[in-house]
């Protein structure tokens, strides 16, 4: 619709000097130390939202960071569109990889650097100045609410408290999250699902205190050698994931579902040289799309013990510690999951080790539909903007609320995401395209326009 067009052209500057000011909040909702940053960003999205017309716009607080929720209700017996983003960020660490402040955003050919850019701000910001627009060129269709949390990278370990105490508020048609990604803007794609997770700790400690190598060496178990054999352990020779009985209520994808992830464009050479390295490697008999979208995964996110500083220190550690998450597919309960991993590593530990395993958080698979209404007025949206139908494809990523806002409100889900899988999310020097910024908030209003029919 011109009007939108014409509103976003002649505000897009103001747009995205606004989406920085948002970025310069160190949001982390991990790190107690950031706690009166998560007050303020809460408040900063609060805000941004009565700006662009809402209604009324609150800020909720929960016994962890707060939630903020707003509306923007034109006829009550008109569609409802429930909006999902999350505004904490991960940690910006490893701190000296960055190339600019990880909350000093810079812009660099075409593209936002900061923490946040692209995971969640810039994209749940997008629907705050999509909303702008429709109020502003009087092209409201639907009802819309906004629900934006601070604690999507801990787990969202509240949110299910305030879902189900606040049903009533929340009440909508259809739920919209842009916290995923597309192939490119060349090849518009839309997530039809997102795999579930469960994270683990393990902590291994042997001697009482930490050893003398020379002395105590070769006599008594080091807690980093027995930690690595297990973790080792848990794949074979093909890659394939050795747990006893992980793969026992994986649904596998159909024959139909493969060749269609086959048809999305695919560079290996280019994805080997973003990377840079020089060979794939995953689960035997499987293509890197199928690896990252319907397969599970266990990945060693951290691990440490013994001496890391400056220099050598010859010793023996008393202790070593992972952390490990496994990615999951439909079918797969993250606390079944969860509870099978515990028991793994206590299972193999051997004599001369204690082992402590521990849950951090967990959450489930999602899959949505793409015969329903609502799915089919994103596709429509993509085309309207894009000019060519968007490729379903599984997400391999996690947003453990999806399956929570489908139990306990009753609606499906649907995903816009407008990142890149290159977008550096939870790593160093993440970056969000402003080209992708622009052209989400371009899209937004046609999706209420195409559900609102």
């Amino acid at each position: 619709m011109k009007a939108w067009k014409d509103y976003q052209e002649k505000n897009k500057e103001r747009f995205l000097n606004e989406l920085l000011d948002l970025l310069r909040i160190p949001s982390i909702s991990a790190r107690s130390e950031h706690k009166a940053d998560m007050t303020k960003c809460a408040e900063a999205v609060k805000q941004s939202l009565l700006q662009a017309g809402a209604d009324k716009a609150t800020i909720y607080p929960t016994e962890g960071h707060p939630v903020v929720y707003a509306e923007k209700i034109i006829d009550p017996s008109k569609p409802t569109v429930l909006v999902y983003g999350h505004y904490d960020v991960q940690p910006a660490d490893p701190l000296e990889l960055w190339h600019s402040g990880p909350f000093d955003p810079i812009i660099k050919d075409g593209k936002i650097f900061a923490r946040g850019s692209a995971d969640d701000k810039g994209q749940f910001y997008m629907h705050v100045k999509a909303l702008e627009t429709m109020v502003n060129t009087g092209t409201m269709l639907t009802n819309v609410k906004f629900i934006i949390e601070g604690e999507e990278e801990v787990g969202s370990p509240n949110l299910a408290k305030f879902v189900t105490t606040h049903k009533d508020l929340l009440k909508a048609d259809v739920i919209l999250i842009s916290d995923t990604a597309m192939i490119s803007l060349e090849h518009p794609s839309i997530d039809v699902g997102v795999r579930g997770l469960s994270y683990i700790q393990v902590e291994v400690t042997g001697p009482n205190r930490d050893l003398h190598s020379g002395v105590y060496g070769g006599a008594v178990a080091n807690p980093i050698t027995i930690l690595a054999k297990m973790i080792a352990s848990c794949h074979d020779e093909n890659n394939h994931i050795t747990i006893p009985g992980f793969y026992d209520d994986v649904v596998e994808a159909t024959t139909a579902e493969r060749k269609l992830m086959a048809a999305a464009p695919f560079d290996e050479k280019e994805y080997k040289a973003d990377l840079g390295i020089k060979e794939l490697w995953g689960e035997k008999g499987y293509t890197t799309n199928e690896r990252t979208g319907i397969r599970p995964t266990l990945e060693l996110n951290g691990i440490w013990g013994g001496y890391t500083g400056e220099g050598s220190k010859t010793v023996l550690p008393s202790r070593a510690t992972a952390k490990i998450s496994a990615r999951l597919v439909p079918n797969q309960p993250s606390a079944k999951i969860t509870e099978k991993l515990l028991k793994y590593f206590q299972d193999i530990a051997p004599a001369g080790v204690t082992v402590k395993a521990e849950e951090h958080h967990g959450g489930e698979p999602y899959m949505t539909p793409i015969d329903s209404k609502a799915y089919q007025s994103a596709a429509k949206a993509i085309k309207a903007t894009f000019g060519k139908d968007p490729v379903p494809v599984r997400g391999g990523g996690s947003i453990p609320i999806c399956s929570l806002f489908e139990k306990e409100l009753g609606i499906k889900i649907v995903f816009m995401g407008f990142g890149l899988d290159s977008d550096n999310l939870h790593s160093p020097n993440e970056k969000y395209d402003i080209a992708n910024f622009y052209k989400g908030i371009e899209t937004i209003p046609y999706f209420h326009q195409y559900f609102a029919e």
